[in-house]
């Protein structure tokens, strides 16, 4: 990987059923798909942590 995004790289399959049709009365708990780069480790976590993953540099 070079490092470059490309529009395809976001293609994938996604059957149907598995498309929220309406959000969450509480949006802070819609669930999150996250990844560690550096471990790879995959995590499922609430979208109202997303704070957690930001770092100050």
């Amino acid at each position: 990987m070079d490092g470059c995004l490309k529009k395809s790289d976001y293609y994938f399959d996604l059957p149907q059923e598995l498309i929220a049709q309406d959000p969450l009365e509480d949006r802070a708990s819609s669930r999150l798909l996250t990844v560690n780069r550096e471990t790879g480790e995959f995590s499922h976590r609430h979208f109202r942590e997303i704070k957690d993953d930001f770092r100050l540099q």
